[in-house]
């Protein structure tokens, strides 16, 4: 009886492992290459263009829109491709732009941007219907609010503290909205909303663009 067991774990494995293979095999084929190598590229380029929301976060902070063909790609061809593209748009980002932050701002926005694809991506992974989208980049956005001001609070304010004193940092902060008096506050009074902005309008375009291009690579 033990021998039947392990002889159909063992298949049971062996499927798994198949299924695993096939599905990578079907993720970077030429199509799918050239396809993530695109949506990078067009992140990247969509990085080097920022503005400031002034009313939430201090104008130090950019809002860019890099993560609309980040998270169409992953729409289209699942998390892991959105990974992918996510990494892609870092390195030709580097290319276009050397980093002027010794690495950690690539690093944060990689992490940030991860932590609104790869959520949004699983579950319409398993929901593959409006709906499904929707709850998806609801949870991302939430999720890259709460990364993103932790990531600030540990990383990226204490980094920038080298540039500009810490207290004028908190300062910034705290003549947009008084609650900020440290860095913990002004991660989540300043960096979590401007974050929760930066998701809705990417997740806006995105549900507004997402179809056509969806066509395109399918067709």
């Amino acid at each position: 009886m033990q021998i039947f067991n392990a002889l159909g774990n063992l298949r049971v494995f062996f499927i798994l492992k198949e299924d695993i293979i096939l599905k990578e095999n079907k993720l970077f084929t030429l199509k799918h290459l050239v396809l993530m190598g695109m949506f990078g590229a067009l992140g990247a380029v969509l990085m080097l263009f920022e503005f400031p929301i002034p009313f939430i976060a201090p104008p130090f902070y950019g809002l860019d829109l890099s993560e609309i063909p980040v998270l169409v790609g992953t729409f289209s061809m699942g998390p892991l491709a959105g990974l992918v593209i996510e990494l892609v748009k870092i390195l030709v980002k580097l290319v276009l732009k050397p980093t002027t932050t010794g690495f950690v701002g690539e690093f944060a926005n990689f992490c940030i941007g991860c932590s609104l694809v790869l959520p949004a991506g699983f579950l319409y992974k398993r929901n593959k219907t409006k709906k499904g989208a929707l709850i998806g980049m609801i949870i991302g956005t939430v999720s890259m609010a709460v990364i993103g001001a932790v990531l600030n609070a540990l990383v990226m304010i204490p980094f920038y503290s080298n540039f500009m004193p810490l207290e004028s940092i908190i300062a910034a902060g705290a003549a947009i909205n008084p609650v900020v008096s440290n860095v913990w506050t002004f991660a989540f009074a300043c960096v979590a909303p401007f974050n929760l902005v930066k998701g809705a309008l990417v997740s806006l375009i995105t549900t507004l663009v997402y179809k056509r291009i969806s066509i395109i690579i399918h067709g």
